[in-house]
Formats: C-alpha cells, structure tokens, sequence
C-alpha cells in the first residue's frame, strides 16, 4: 500500500455520527499510550496527522481519517490505565464496541501491543472476539527499539506462544526507527 494523501475526516462517539460506510476501514486498537497514534502517523508519513501524547487516554474518541480518497484509518480510544475517570473509561468501552459490532465495512483491526509488556485479558478478549466474527486481526508490537535484537527475538517467541499465534503473524513496530513500517502497509494491502 502507497500512501500518497491523508486526512482528518471527524471525531466520532455515537454510530450516528460515523462517516458513511462507503469505503473500507482498518480500525487501530490497543492500550492506552501504547502508540497507536505514533504508528498512523509513522504510516501515512505526517508528523502531526493524529495527535500524540505521553499522557496515557489522550484519545478519547473515535477519530476517522482518510487515505488516499478510498480507504479509512479510524484511530479508537485506548484500553486500560488512562489518567481519565472510571466512567469516562467504561464509556470508551461501550463506544468501542459498538463501532466493532456495527461497521459492516471493518476489513480488519491492527492490534497494537507493548513489546515489553504482557498481553492482558482486554488483548485476549479483542482477538478471541475477532476471530469469532471473522475479522482479521495484525498483532503489532510496538516500541521494539527499547529493545535489543536478540530480546526482540525472544520477546516474539515468548509471544506467539502466549497469544497461541505464529511467530510470522507478529510484526515488530518501531515508530524511531521505522522497522516494520513496510510489512505493515504490505498486510494492509492485503485487508484493503
């Protein structure tokens, strides 16, 4: 996949103020601040296009954009520990889910973990409920620079066996270095 245009379309809570389902979409999901934003940014090559942050729950909508006139990106809300309230949180979950169950035009969710972190009940969940809905899920482990090669190595073994995956279905992301950045515009490719 080429990327040659992006744009910020609209921020989203309810269904009723999604974009048309006219194009194609991969939806961005994982922990809070675990750098989904980073990663749209590293892809579409903008620096500023989604907005980052090092505070945890700095996305609190759901944000759509544009890619090159036929396809969307839709930037979720992160899970997990974020400095917002317990309701705010749970709101996040329901809006969440509702865009999950009711967008018939998904084509798949890019599942971002922490490299250096363990996989939770939230991961597991997502990818059991994905998988029961057919929906193709790309794990991608994220900050892989803060590691050696050979702890990445290991770090993609230890993995896969947790997430009862392949160790080629992980894709190691490093938005510093760009590593990944080409085999996961190729699996979009493959989604769109």
């Amino acid at each position: 996949m080429i990327i040659k245009q992006s744009e910020f379309i609209k921020s989203a809570v309810n269904p009723s103020h999604f974009p048309d389902p006219e194009f194609p979409e991969v939806a961005f999901a994982g922990r809070s601040n675990v750098g989904k934003s980073s990663l749209i940014n590293t892809i579409v090559n903008r620096k500023s296009l989604v907005k980052t942050s090092s505070r945890p729950g700095c996305t609190q909508l759901i944000n759509f954009f544009k890619i090159n006139g036929n396809t969307f990106f839709v930037d979720l809300p992160g899970y997990g520990y974020a400095k917002v309230s317990k309701t705010i949180r749970s709101q996040w979950g329901t809006m969440v889910e509702r865009y999950l169950k009711q967008r018939e035009n998904l084509m798949g969710v890019v599942l971002l973990i922490d490299i250096r972190r363990e996989p939770q009940k939230e991961e597991f969940q997502l990818m059991e409920w994905l998988s029961g809905r057919g929906i193709p899920c790309l794990r991608v482990l994220t900050k892989a620079d803060k590691l050696s090669r050979q702890k990445q190595i290991n770090r993609v073994t230890e993995l896969s066996k947790m997430m009862m995956c392949e160790k080629e279905e992980m894709i190691l992301f490093s938005a510093t270095s760009k590593q990944g950045k080409d085999e996961i515009l190729k699996e979009l490719d493959m989604l769109f």
